[in-house]
């Protein structure tokens, strides 16, 4: 076994958890189907969101993490469960009369509000495969739509006749008194107005795989339930849908949680081993409330992309999966600058520590060196500092600090540097607010524009460090986190700040000491 095999079978780090977890499926012999199938599911009811992707890049993650510890060939099939019928509009796409009118429709016989696609859900799939692409996902797109249509789910539609009565006890122990009463795991497709339908079943053939209802307007309409003429319920669909696959893997958040055994009890019943699962907790809004894709809260993949890189959107999706978290646009610099500290961290790391360390995981263990000499929060309070309108700013202030890195050489500090001027003037900008010294904070302050004046040495982070650190014991800040409080307040209108040594280095001496002179004249707001 290589070193690294060695070492991957005994880390805590949790894609690796996982890994071994699927390779103990098969320590008696491999699959016969030739390699283990990783699967994340997509109801494209509404445009992706920055859930759909965590999700794939999660079980990605775990997947190269497989492939570290086996030789077993694995396959990820994103799966888009677009011929589930449209229950309601979503609220943040246009057309919502239009799409008023096609109700209870397939997604994708749905007219696609936008008029780019054949349907609503071909759009919805394009959005989700361009964005899972801009990230360079391995995957395999499947759609519903073909995979009823297309006879590939037929054999297991079958076998969800001949096992009809047991999978309806498995779903009507979980269902309500009234419910029980019209449920049918089988949603028929209606031949004229093309709606799924939600009927009780009047006959399950299980001779000729076929289903006798009566529509809403009380025809009865016997349907063959193979060829995409007849649709499952969501979640026999689910179970179904691993026994046809033959999955090893799927994730899915803790709202799916209680239903896992209806899952795996129908994937059973359907005669295949149920897949190995994890349940991540739910992403939040800025308000605590759970991102929905209908409603469009949160924040977007492409949003996030506007302001910090892909890489520390992965960062942010590695941490603590089982852990509810806020995704709003405040958590993107702690992200990018964390990022960029586990990069720095890792080379100088045994084995052990950089299997365990993010960035092998987002990297699948091909880690670049970082060049943000700069960290992200340091040039958010340089654009606000400078009043940057553009990257090329940041630049000559960049260069007098770190004069060996230019634009390409240090590609990631170039990127960066365009993220925090949009950054700081869309999040940073608008909520400044400067406040006046008193009368400590003011002397203290004079001190160190005094001090900053005569200084004669060697600009650097510590050095200048050193200097603020010892105005603010000489003046009896106690905590001294108070006075560095104070400077972040009167100086750059915020009550968090960079270490201000390092800042001073950045902005320039002469520069932070207009900046102290302006701040204690009242001319910052």
């Amino acid at each position: 076994m290589s070193e690294l095999r060695d070492t991957a079978m005994n880390v805590k780090a949790w894609p690796f958890e996982e890994a071994r977890r699927i390779l103990k499926r098969y320590e008696k012999a491999p699959p016969e189907k030739g390699y283990v199938l990783f699967e994340t599911g997509y109801g494209p009811s509404g445009l992706p969101h920055i859930g759909t992707f965590g999700e794939v890049l999660r079980t990605t993650m775990i997947r190269r993490a497989f492939e570290a510890i086996s030789d077993i060939p694995t396959r990820l099939i994103c799966f888009s469960d677009d011929l589930d019928g449209m229950r309601k509009v979503p609220g943040n796409v246009p057309q919502q009369d239009m799409l008023q009118e096609h109700l209870q429709k397939p997604l994708t016989s749905v007219p696609d509000p936008f008029g780019t696609h054949d349907s609503f859900g071909d759009h919805n799939n394009a959005m989700l495969r361009r964005f899972l692409d801009t990230f360079g996902f391995d995957y395999e797109f499947y759609s519903a739509t073909e995979f009823y249509g297309s006879g590939q789910f037929d054999a297991i539609l079958k076998r969800a006749v001949d096992k009809y009565d047991d999978i309806m006890a498995i779903m009507l122990k979980s269902l309500r008194e009234e419910r029980r009463q019209t449920y049918s795991i089988f949603l028929p497709i209606h031949p004229e107005t093309g709606r799924v339908l939600y009927v009780p079943m009047k006959h399950v053939d299980r001779e000729n795989y076929t289903i006798t209802f009566d529509d809403e307007d009380g025809k009865e309409w016997t349907l063959p339930v193979t060829g995409g003429n007849v649709k499952l319920q969501w979640k026999p669909d689910f179970g179904a849908r691993w026994a046809a696959l033959e999955v090893d893997f799927e994730m899915y958040g803790k709202d799916h949680s209680t239903n896992t055994p209806i899952y795996d009890g129908i994937c059973r019943k359907l005669g295949v081993k149920a897949p190995e699962h994890f349940t991540y907790e739910l992403f939040l809004d800025d308000q605590g409330q759970k991102i929905s894709k209908s409603s469009g809260n949160g924040i977007s993949i492409d949003e996030w992309l506007s302001y910090a890189s892909t890489e520390s959107l992965s960062y942010f999706m590695f941490l603590k999966p089982k852990t509810a978290k806020r995704l709003y646009f405040d958590v993107i610099p702690k992200a990018m600058d964390e990022y960029h500290q586990q990069l720095r961290a890792y080379h100088g790391q045994d084995l052990k520590a950089q299997l365990n360390n993010p960035v092998w995981h987002i990297h699948a263990g091909d880690v670049p060196e970082s060049k943000m000499v700069v960290p992200f929060s340091m040039l958010l309070n340089l654009a606000s500092a400078a009043g940057a309108e553009d990257k090329d700013a940041m630049w000559g202030f960049i260069r007098r600090y770190a004069p060996d890195a230019t634009p390409e050489t240090h590609a990631d500090l170039d990127q960066a540097a365009g993220f925090a001027v949009k950054y700081y003037e869309d999040f940073v900008k608008p909520t400044k607010t400067f406040r006046a010294p008193d009368a400590k904070e003011r002397a203290a302050m004079e001190d160190l524009a005094a001090r900053l004046r005569a200084f004669d040495g060697v600009a650097d982070d510590e050095t200048l460090q050193s200097l603020v650190f010892a105005v603010g014991k000489e003046h009896e800040f106690d905590p001294l986190r108070d006075w560095f409080k104070a400077l972040y307040e009167v100086l750059l209108g915020q009550s968090q700040g960079p270490r201000f040594g390092g800042f001073i280095a950045l902005y320039g001496v002469a520069e932070t000491v207009t900046l102290i002179e302006a701040g204690l004249a009242g001319k910052m707001g």
